[in-house]
């Protein structure tokens, strides 16, 4: 049994994350932003966190760790405010990957995008601009981290039903471009019991191959 610390837990990846988890037999706090949400987090079997990451420090992040085995950043602002995007996606989830150093917590996994990085090719005047910016730094921040991190860049999330099957992208533009929230939620918990995923970056879509196959450890 690990002990794992979802931030933005009441996200519908995060959820579905949990719930697998929780099953698993993990232990499972989920960090979320508003009281109405925490229902919902006790439904997936977690344990619910009021939180605030957009205004906290290393410190009061780094309390809420204290313990923990994993970190799992399913966390977002939800585009539409670039200010607000760059102060969650980019300096909120560092001050969390600072924040697992100083708790001692290992283990982190990035939930990021398919075609993330540096040369993200996003234009400037998109108004996707400040959300592939803000993940290219928090994402390059992690690699440069001596954390054991694993970053998964799923393809156009859907609320399809999960198929448990994926394919990996090695090349930005092949395949397919959705990618279902409930098989990005299995692949982190794969991932978790895959020692070969660390210092990792996986992209991948909704594809054929399942994912236990892909990830052995994970069955």
């Amino acid at each position: 049994m690990a002990r794992i610390m979802i931030f933005g837990g009441h996200g519908k990846v995060a959820l579905r994350a949990a719930r697998i988890l929780v099953e698993q037999g993990h232990e499972v706090r989920s960090l979320f932003r508003k009281p109405e949400q925490a229902e919902d987090i006790r439904g997936a079997g977690a344990i619910p966190v009021l939180f605030d990451l957009e205004e906290s420090s290393v410190e009061q992040m780094a309390e809420q760790l204290v313990g923990q085995d994993v970190v799992v950043w399913s966390a977002g602002a939800g585009g539409g405010n670039p200010a607000r995007t760059y102060a969650v996606d980019r300096d909120a989830a560092i001050r969390s990957m600072d924040a697992a150093a100083r708790a001692g917590v290992k283990r982190y996994v990035m939930v990021s995008y398919l075609g993330a990085g540096l040369e993200h090719g996003v234009a400037e005047g998109d108004s996707l601009f400040a959300y592939a910016e803000a993940k290219a730094a928090a994402d390059d921040y992690l690699r440069k981290s001596e954390l054991a991190w694993t970053i998964l860049g799923p393809g156009h999330l859907t609320l399809e039903e999960p198929s448990g099957r994926i394919a990996v992208v090695f090349h930005r533009g092949e395949g397919g471009s959705e990618t279902s929230r409930g098989n990005v939620a299995a692949v982190i918990a794969a991932v978790l019991r895959e020692p070969g995923t660390i210092r990792k970056t996986i992209d991948f879509v909704d594809g054929d191959l399942l994912i236990e196959e892909l990830f052995p450890g994970s069955g």
